[in-house]
């Protein structure tokens, strides 16, 4: 064994290594991105012993994904959770499938919405689809859950869903690691080459397969190592302690010594034993999981026999945002004396783009293009020109999931509403913005969609956008008259043209694309600093 220091996403990526992972496959989304980025950066990746790709969605990558486990080998998919959204189809019906080769499907949840849109919680999609679940507490947990994880998924033949959330993600812990990693497996084709094909009865029989394996599911639950019934002797309480949940409450007590009977749940189902256990000793239960309610249902469904059931539901535990050890502290009658007063000096201030940022200009033009015309017309999109709704531009007013600005702006002109405008970066356009241009080239729609093109996908620390060097001639297949695709060097000194052409393709009833093309200064400044340095080692060597 050796240790290391290791993000919470570290450890995921070093034990898939570590465990014979051939292929990882992601979108990049906080709090999920370094997963994808550690194993790049791996010299198995770097060899081309482990495929590790970045898709142009989470729905692609999670295909990708179920293919190469279909091939007999290990592999990993990885998305934030609004990205499961996005990989709901291929995730959901891949319970159904089964896996042939491992597959472990991350999802990273971020509760407080630290760089979200919604807070929702991962277990519900793992529940809805009928299959194990894992939720690490510690980084060593997540390293260890990767090897179970895998070894759990090709013993049933099924996808396993490994979820986390942020504060796990993004701090760092020493995690022993295994010594001798694991080999790739060999390519082995399903004994049953009918099994990924669903059609109706094909899908039936192994969705009766799926449910038969429930109980299985449970049983491992109940022998999981992550799961343990913590026996203390104040039974006035029992908690129930969900993943990361289990660190805010012993953070509570001197040495970690917690008086109440406790059970950590870190594999799901939940072990229905070890519950009943609890349930049955103490006189009432809280319940600490981060995210939704979602083990505080389950235990309100089919054990509410009159013993108070505490969490997120009555109240106890705040209904939204993270879980921390002062909300535990509260929750269980003790003082809340956690932590200092933030100063000032460190205090959060508004995010704004960055100087120089192309963005600027492009925000500028637009905003001056529109002053005739009354205000709410522009729709935009999940980016850094998000920012675009702050001081000092406000000039967008939406931001919904990927893709949405275009086709909100399209139902906006088909309301009558005109001009309409659309803001989309070029990694989102396609990631998710490609299908809403088919539909609005289709229906001949009214409306202006201004493509910001920074060569990269700037908000999630600058990969590479699957866009570059594409998007005209995306935009001419799906159909976009070729008069009508501008080009636009978001500078102060072009500011007057790219007024003219913004004023002419708003004026144009039809579908028009305005493609404001400039570097991100982030990943500019970065290439530049990398070139010097390149240059500086050339003179040397002469």
């Amino acid at each position: 064994m050796q240790k290391l220091l290791l993000l919470g996403d570290e450890a995921i990526a070093q034990a898939a290594l570590d465990a014979g992972l051939s292929g990882i496959y992601a979108y990049p989304g906080t709090p999920s991105t370094e997963i994808t980025e550690y194993v790049m950066n791996s010299k198995e990746a770097k060899t081309g012993k482990v495929v590790a790709s970045w898709g142009t969605n989470e729905k692609t990558a999670m295909e990708a994904a179920l293919g190469m486990s279909y091939a007999g080998k290990r592999a990993m998919v990885c998305m934030k959770h609004v990205g499961l959204n996005v990989a709901a189809d291929a995730f959901v019906n891949s319970s159904i499938t089964g896996a042939n080769g491992g597959l472990i499907v991350v999802a990273a949840d971020d509760p407080s919405m630290h760089s979200s849109q919604n807070e929702q919680d991962s277990r519900f999609y793992g529940k809805f689809a009928l299959i194990p679940i894992l939720e690490p507490g510690n980084q060593q947990e997540a390293y260890d859950m990767v090897h179970y994880g895998f070894e759990l998924s090709e013993k049933f033949r099924i996808p396993v869903m490994l979820r986390i959330t942020t504060r796990l993600a993004h701090s760092r812990s020493g995690v022993a690691t295994s010594k001798e990693p694991r080999p790739q497996n060999e390519i082995r084709l399903p004994e049953n080459l009918r099994q990924f094909i669903l059609l109706p009865a094909n899908a039936r029989r192994q969705y009766k397969q799926l449910l038969g394996n429930q109980a299985a599911f449970i049983a491992e639950s109940e022998n999981s190592p992550f799961n343990k019934l913590i026996d203390h002797k104040d039974k006035s309480l029992g908690i129930i302690a969900c993943g990361l949940a289990y660190n805010y409450l012993i953070e509570n007590f001197d040495d970690f010594n917690v008086p109440h009977p406790v059970l950590r749940i870190g594999q799901y189902p939940l072990p229905e034993k070890m519950v009943r256990e609890l349930y049955d000793s103490c006189d009432s239960l809280l319940i600490l999981e981060d995210g939704y309610p979602v083990v505080e249902e389950m235990i309100r469904g089919f054990m509410d026999n009159g013993k108070p059931v505490k969490g997120r539901l009555d109240g106890t535990i705040p209904r939204d945002g993270e879980l921390n050890p002062n909300i535990v502290a509260r929750a269980l009658g003790l003082t809340d004396t956690y932590g200092r007063d933030i100063p000032a000096i460190v205090s959060n201030r508004p995010p704004q783009l960055c100087k120089g940022c192309p963005h600027i200009y492009s925000y500028n033009a637009l905003n001056e293009a529109l002053a005739s015309v009354s205000k709410g017309r522009v729709f935009s999109d999940i980016g850094c020109y998000t920012l675009g709704a702050l001081e000092p531009f406000n000039a967008i007013n939406s931001c919904v999931d990927m893709g949405a600005s275009i086709t909100m702006a399209k139902g906006a002109a088909d309301a009558g509403l005109t001009p309409a405008i659309a803001v989309i970066g070029d990694s989102t356009f396609t990631h998710s913005g490609m299908t809403g241009l088919l539909d609005a080239v289709l229906s001949k729609s009214n409306i202006t969609v201004i493509i910001l093109d920074n060569a990269t996908t700037a908000m999630t620390g600058g990969q590479d956008s699957a866009a570059l060097g594409k998007i005209e001639d995306i935009c001419v297949g799906i159909g976009v008259e070729k008069e009508h695709i501008r080009i636009l060097n978001p500078l102060p000194k072009n500011h007057e043209e790219s007024l003219r052409i913004m004023k002419e393709e708003i004026a144009y009833e039809g579908v028009s694309v305005i493609i404001p093309r400039r570097e991100c200064i982030q990943t500019a400044a970065r290439r530049f600093k990398e070139d010097k340095k390149k240059r500086e080692s050339t003179k040397t060597e002469a």
